[in-house]
């Protein structure tokens, strides 16, 4: 049982935490910028990059390296990961007309192949390994780099987008269904990169363990490889088979609340993940894909409920945490800083520009889909919280990581903000027209 001065620590932080995150996002949202911004400003508030400045004692108290209060804090931080993942997967639900796949799937290989090229040949030729962690190594830092580079953001993209009221046009279908496609892939080469790395601790757990895997063997390696990538596979072909089979229990679960079932749900997928040595953000996710195909009121109801709750306390405390790791008063490259912000924004937005051309988009089009897809935002930030927290990375290669993703949010929003919401239906208003003319010509 946790000692009552524990337990007050434990309330006290996450007051602090909750009210910071929540305020400072509200405020964001006022000056229509990503309230993940806010959430992560709360921390910085409230952790050693101000508070810290004035009282380091008091943060030293709220925020404890080790010991109980630390280990609950951190309780709540992977589970505030894993609701965040897991609403993140339920709302792939989207469907796109003929006219829009080809921008899709040109803007989704594009956006992905060639950022991951760019950090190849960076690291080919440039080293880093000052910024390897104490688990870092050659393969799992060039995945994380390369992943950093590609990664785009569902949540804050599409939270701006309802801002402005064009979540039903075809750009707004555009850009969801591109990154989409870019986080399924990107998840499980991040989870991959993880499982190269080994993580902070070296103890085999669960399957691994029965089948006497060395860890850091080339066996190991090879068998977390296929495991992430079975486990993907089979939620994404499975989903509907699983509902079915959720179906059929249903008179066994009469009675339980639809939010309860898909919590359950939740957890259940996740030990799984742990059981197998499969990295548990990426059965967040993939568990929230397959409850997202369920399309009924009841449904919707359940998980809006998750939502609603997930926003209020899990997912702020979550990004107020990644806040309150940084402290932006300890030097840093600025210079590399500045390049790789530069190389980031540069080899992303120009890959999707790119791809967008190709398939004949026009170039205003193309360039407000760059723009809108360079946003990092959340996914952005878990890729530096879950690496970092691995081992896999140092704290400046985490800080360049986080300040990536909001320097991206920030200008994405910025700039789909300054065009007239006209600008981004015109493409649908158009496309009749276009058919029209191509059926009288021929």
């Amino acid at each position: 049982m946790v000692a009552t001065e524990d337990f007050m620590n434990v309330l006290c932080s996450l007051v602090a935490l909750l009210a910071a995150a929540n305020l400072c996002g509200a405020l964001c949202e006022r000056l229509r910028q990503p309230r993940v911004i806010g959430e992560i400003a709360g921390g910085l508030i409230v952790g050693p990059t101000l508070l810290g400045a004035f009282a380091p004692g008091v943060v030293a108290w709220l925020f404890p390296s080790s010991g109980p209060v630390a280990n609950i804090l951190g309780a709540v931080s992977q589970l505030g990961l894993m609701l965040l993942l897991f609403i993140s997967g339920a709302e792939m639900r989207l469907r796109f007309n003929r006219s829009e796949r080809a921008i899709v799937g040109s803007v989704s290989v594009t956006g992905v192949v060639l950022p991951f090229l760019v950090g190849l040949v960076i690291l080919q030729f440039v080293e880093l390994e000052e910024y390897w962690g104490p688990q870092g190594n050659r393969p799992s830092f060039v995945l994380i780099f390369a992943t950093a580079i590609a990664v785009t953001s569902i949540p804050v993209i599409s939270r701006i987008m309802a801002g402005l009221g064009i979540l039903r046009t075809g750009f707004a279908r555009v850009v969801l269904g591109v990154a989409i496609i870019e986080d399924v892939v990107l998840y499980a080469v991040l989870a991959i990169a993880l499982n190269l790395a080994g993580g902070p601790s070296t103890k085999v757990f669960g399957l691994p363990d029965l089948l006497g895997l060395e860890p850091g063997s080339s066996v190991d390696i090879a068998y977390h490889v296929v495991a992430t990538i079975t486990l993907l596979a089979f939620f994404l072909a499975c989903a509907g088979l699983i509902r079915a089979a959720a179906a059929k229990a249903r008179p066994l679960l009469t009675g339980v609340p639809g939010t309860a079932k898909r919590v359950l749900f939740l957890l259940a997928v996740t030990i799984a993940c742990l059981f197998l040595g499969v990295q548990v953000f990426l059965g967040a996710f993939v568990a929230g894909v397959v409850v997202g195909q369920s399309r009924s009121e009841a449904a919707d109801r359940a998980q809006a409920s998750i939502r609603r709750f997930a926003n209020a306390f899990f997912i702020p405390a979550y990004f107020a945490l990644v806040g309150v790791s940084l402290n932006l008063r300890q030097p840093i490259d600025v210079w590399f800083l500045l390049a790789f912000l530069a190389v980031a924004c540069l080899a992303k937005a120009g890959s999707v520009y790119l791809g967008a051309r190709l398939a004949r988009a026009e170039p205003s089009r193309a360039f407000n889909l760059a723009i809108a897809l360079n946003a990092r935002g959340g996914p952005g930030i878990v890729l530096a919280s879950v690496a970092y927290g691995a081992e896999a990375i140092d704290r400046d290669f985490y800080v360049c990581l986080v300040l990536l993703a909001i320097v991206t949010s920030v200008i994405a929003g910025s700039w789909l903000q300054s065009r007239p919401p006209a600008v981004f239906s015109q493409h649908d208003e158009d496309e009749p027209a276009k058919a029209a003319e191509t059926a009288g010509a021929s």
